[in-house]
């Protein structure tokens, strides 16, 4: 999922961080805006999930297919 964010968002984003955990957890947090917890929803997010939401907050980029 980090190679499809980059891919699309490299020149956009500062940084990306990946934070190992225990029992289940997987989230996605941009800024302080949690937009995907597989803890909260009980599933695992697709990645067109994610870069949908992704998206909504940093805007289309310009030349790039979806």
């Amino acid at each position: 999922m980090v190679q499809a964010i980059l891919g699309r968002y490299e020149h956009y984003i500062g940084d990306i961080t990946v934070i190992p955990s225990s029992g289940g957890v997987f989230e996605v947090v941009v800024g302080d805006d949690l937009i995907f917890s597989k803890k909260e929803l009980g599933r695992h997010a697709s990645i067109e999930e994610v870069m949908e939401s992704l998206e909504q907050i940093i805007g289309p980029i310009p030349d790039q297919e979806n």
